[in-house]
C-alpha cells in the first residue's frame, strides 16, 4: 500500500556510525512490506547531501538518538534547494531538540514511538503536512510577489505622473503600452520605466 496509490521512494537516515541498527533495518523493512522503494540506510553525516542529491528520495525517514542535532544540520544542508517530507524517529524528547527538528523541515516528529507497524501512518501524515505547508509557502510567495508588483508599478506612474505631467489612469495605459511593445509583463516595464528615471537621475 502506497500513499495516494503511489510508490514512494524512501532513504533511511540514523545517526552517524548507525547504519546497522535493528531500528533502521525495522522501519527498511516495514516500509519494503508497504510496497515502497527502500533507496538505502545512510549515516546522517557530511555525505548525506550528496547523496540526497544523487538519490532524489521522495521521503526522508530518519532514526536518530544520540545525535539528532548533528543529523538535523546536514538535513538542512541536504534539504536547502530541495525540500521533501522529512519523518523522525528519536527518543529524545527534548523540546528545543523538537523545535530545531521542525525549524530543519521535519514534517512528523515521533518520540519513543517507533513501531514498525505504524511507520506507513506517520509517513502519511507527514506526506499531507508537507504538501500543506508547501501550499501555504506558494500562496505567501504568490502575496510577495503581488505586493512587489504593486509597488513598482505604482512607482512607476508616479514617476510617469511627474516627469511627463500624466493623470493617474494615463500613466497606467502608458505602462501597458510599453509592456505590450516590448511583449513584457506589466511590472517588467514599470521596472524599465524606474531604471531609466535612476539613469537620467
Amino acid at each position: 500500500m502506497a500513499v495516494n496509490g503511489q510508490t514512494l521512494s524512501v532513504l533511511i537516515v540514523t545517526d552517524p556510525f548507525a547504519e546497522t541498527s535493528d531500528d533502521a533495518l525495522a522501519i527498511a523493512s516495514a516500509l519494503s512490506d508497504e510496497g515502497h522503494l527502500v533507496l538505502g540506510v545512510r549515516a546522517g553525516d557530511a555525505t548525506l547531501p550528496e547523496a540526497m542529491a544523487r538519490l532524489k528520495p521522495d521521503v526522508v525517514v530518519v532514526k536518530s538518538d544520540s545525535a539528532v542535532r548533528d543529523v538535523l544540520e546536514h538535513i538542512v544542508v541536504a534539504t536547502r534547494d530541495e525540500r521533501r517530507p522529512i519523518v523522525m524517529f528519536t527518543d529524545d524528547g527534548d523540546r528545543p531538540t523538537m523545535r530545531s527538528a521542525i525549524g530543519a523541515g521535519v514534517s512528523a516528529y515521533v518520540v519513543k514511538g517507533l513501531k514498525p507497524g505504524r511507520v506507513q501512518a506517520v509517513i502519511d501524515v507527514a506526506v499531507e503536512r508537507f504538501a500543506s505547508d508547501q501550499a501555504l509557502r506558494g500562496e505567501l510567495d504568490a502575496a510577495r510577489t503581488e505586493l512587489a508588483d504593486r509597488k513598482a508599478i505604482d512607482r512607476a506612474k508616479r514617476l510617469l505622473m511627474n516627469g511627463k505631467k500624466l493623470s493617474e489612469p494615463e500613466a497606467h495605459r502608458f505602462l501597458q503600452d510599453l509592456a505590450m511593445r516590448k511583449g513584457l509583463k506589466l511590472r517588467d516595464a514599470a521596472e524599465r520605466v524606474i531604471d531609466l528615471e535612476s539613469l537620467l537621475g
